[in-house]
């Protein structure tokens, strides 16, 4: 059998478990290379000609000659070449795409930092953990919100949005960051935790520290 087009480079990261997570859920056969961010393999120069911005992750289809880098990009490329995950009715297609800018533009980098300060800065910056704590919690609070009186974050149905917004959420529980106050996105993280597909996404390439 010769091998899948597409080739996914990735590491155990929010970002990555995004698109491990939408490959397994769309059922398209892909190969996987593992990127040890911990020993600067993105620093490498075989991976610098693939994203020149030394991150994962990065997706490279042999059938279309088409390299992406930036989980988002690579989301709305896979829900289009599968037909999956992102409805084409004008409304749910475009909330779809809101939520997904929303956590590309908002919670993910939040998160991000706030991750940052409280566990990787050496020395402990108070204003900064106060405020990407405050931020955050207000991105956190925005998706209870609107997770109150549905299931999934756009239209009827699981979307690329929620695995993107799940990505972070994962990481947030391993590391011990507590959302349970916000009940509707804790029940939103259960439905979306319990999906067989995610499950697999989450251990590929492998599980993060912790989980």
């Amino acid at each position: 059998m010769p091998d899948p087009d597409l080739i996914l480079y990735t590491d155990s990261s929010p970002n990555g478990f995004k698109i491990t997570i939408a490959l397994e859920e769309m059922g398209l056969a892909y190969s996987l290379r593992h990127v040890r961010i911990e020993q600067g393999q993105q620093r490498h120069a075989d991976f610098l000609a693939l994203n020149p911005y030394g991150r994962i992750p990065v997706l490279v289809d042999r059938s279309s000659g088409i390299t992406l880098f930036e989980s988002a990009a690579i989301l709305l490329y896979l829900a289009d070449k599968s037909g999956q995950l992102l409805d084409r009715q004008p409304q749910a297609h475009w909330q779809t795409i809101t939520w997904l800018m929303f956590h590309s533009a908002s919670m993910g980098p939040l998160l991000g930092q706030r991750v940052h300060f409280e566990l990787f800065e050496q020395t402990r910056n108070e204003p900064a953990i106060n405020r990407y704590r405050q931020l955050s919690e207000t991105a956190l609070a925005t998706l209870d919100q609107h997770l109150a009186n549905r299931l999934w974050l756009a239209g009827d149905a699981f979307s690329i949005a929620d695995i993107a917004s799940f990505g972070w959420m994962h990481i947030a529980r391993v590391i011990d960051f507590d959302f349970s106050h916000h009940r509707h996105l804790s029940e939103w993280f259960a439905r979306v935790e319990q999906r067989p597909a995610v499950q697999r996404g989450i251990r590929l390439p492998e599980p993060a520290t912790g989980a």
